[in-house]
């Protein structure tokens, strides 16, 4: 390096256009990483503070129908389900502050003064409060939100909920470090460029630095093109394949809350033109009346299932949501399925054809008894009256496989690829009951089990989803 700086000095022009190169280099791709590392950061606090919102507001209405009816035990059996003392934890309090129910005894045996744990003392004046702050006895850092149970104006108790944040601040640590081991290394390499090729650079990383401020201004999706022949060609590449999976990214977000919105407002909107209908004089006339109320029911419950599944939905994706695993006759589960639609199927005129054999699967029967009854939905959905849905059951290698065909007018084969998207419906209308999240949250609970489903279709000869679940272990 001694032998190096001299003829730095004494090459003005090259050092200056190297270091302007170095500056930027350093400025445009610290700026990227900065973006990337704060939105994804923000992006994770958001969701996770936006779930604890979400599983606090639908807890805390079973939790409020437990205490009003003084069932302690109900409230202890809700607080054990969707706590894990890994990583939720989940606790219910009454309206002096006493803990009730816990998902982690043995640590909360010790608190004295519930008080002083960050959310407490607000909850029980009636705000909702949630934030960031240390565990309860320990010094991990967990993301909370503490809920007021409340109904008709009166406190019940409080119900709080705490996630921890360990594991995230770790991955997040590294990430920082490889990012700062890429900026360190990318600027190594940029002062070793013979001087010969200074000049030529310079015009590469003024695009570069463009296209960076670009994408970080939120055009996403731009096509970088260099051709240097270099290690500029392969951070052209790099960046481009950033671009596009964060036009991807985004697109996906605009989607959902576009289907998240139409979803929500179609029944709101239903809801609200009977009710004003109601009260512009409807109410007088008895059937009128009266088929307006059952409007409201219909579309009140369809909004409930929607929030029941997307709070599924988000409880799977974010893996916690605990899985009761046991053997599991496959045979049973089907027949539960299976009778659980009978009435159903009856009405529509459609049989079933059973042909499973006696496997034994390990799972969770309630989680996979969803995911069954989700896909035999999807198959009367799509039946045409006076026909047969078929489900078989085999083995196949150390695997059991399902089988669940109907004879529909089948699926389209540019719809395949997204059948099991969230929201995502072969109907572009929307026009069905279904709000497209069945078999999003089918497959999604398959694959907790280590299994897989796949869907195929034939013209005019209805659809096959099939199931792959790890079968027990002799």
């Amino acid at each position: 390096m001694k032998g190096w700086l001299p003829r730095i000095k004494l090459n003005t022009i090259h050092t200056k256009l190297l270091a302007t190169y170095l500056m930027l280099t350093a400025f445009g791709t610290s700026l990227m990483a900065g973006y990337i590392l704060w939105s994804f950061y923000d992006y994770f606090m958001r969701s996770r503070q936006a779930d604890l919102d979400n599983w606090t507001s639908a807890l805390s209405e079973s939790v409020a129908d437990a205490l009003e009816e003084k069932d302690i035990q109900r409230v202890k059996v809700l607080v054990k389900r969707y706590g894990a003392p890994q990583s939720v934890t989940l606790r219910v309090f009454g309206q002096q502050g006493s803990l009730i129910a816990t998902s982690d005894p043995k640590l909360d045996s010790q608190v004295k003064d519930w008080q002083q744990v960050p959310g407490m003392r607000e909850a029980l004046t009636n705000h909702t409060q949630q934030g960031i702050a240390k565990g309860v006895l320990s010094n991990e850092d967990r993301l909370y939100i503490a809920r007021p149970i409340a109904r008709k104006g009166q406190l019940l108790g409080v119900i709080r909920m705490s996630m921890t944040l360990e594991q995230f601040q770790r991955q997040f640590a590294k990430v920082i470090w490889s990012i700062l081991g890429t900026l360190a290394v990318t600027i190594l390499l940029c002062a070793l460029i013979s001087s010969r090729f200074a000049r030529s650079l310079s015009k590469p990383i003024e695009i570069m630095r463009n296209f960076a401020i670009r994408l970080g201004s939120g055009h996403f999706g731009d096509k970088l093109t260099i051709h240097e022949n270099n290690e500029l060609d392969q951070l052209a590449a790099e960046l481009n394949r950033m671009s596009e999976r964060l036009a991807s990214l985004d697109q996906e977000r605009r989607v959902f809350l576009a289907n998240v919105s139409h979803e929500l407002r179609t029944p709101i909107s239903n809801v609200q033109v009977t009710v004003d209908a109601l009260k512009g004089g409807a109410y007088e006339e008895l059937d009128l009346r009266d088929r307006f109320f059952q409007t409201i029911e219909n579309e009140t419950k369809r909004l409930s299932q929607l929030i029941h599944d997307l709070l599924d939905l988000g409880r799977l994706e974010a893996g916690v949501a605990e899985l009761e695993k046991q053997a599991i006759s496959l045979h049973g589960l089907i027949n539960r399925a299976v009778n659980a639609v009978e009435p159903r199927m009856r009405s529509v005129r459609i049989s079933t054809q059973v042909n499973v054999d006696n496997l034994i699967i390990l799972g969770d029967p309630e989680r996979l008894l969803q995911a069954i009854l989700n896909l035999l939905d999807n198959a009367i959905k799509h039946s045409p009256a006076n026909s047969q849905v078929v489900i078989s059951g085999y083995s196949q290698g150390k695997q059991a496989v399902i089988q669940i065909q109907d004879q529909g007018k089948g699926i389209n084969e540019n719809d395949l690829p997204r059948i099991f998207e969230q929201f995502y419906t072969t109907d572009p209308s929307r026009k069905g009951s279904s709000n497209g999240l069945g078999l999003a949250i089918a497959k999604r609970i398959i694959e907790a089990h280590q299994g897989s489903i796949i869907a195929s279709s034939s013209p005019k000869q209805g659809a096959t989803f099939t199931v792959y679940l790890p079968l027990k272990d002799k």
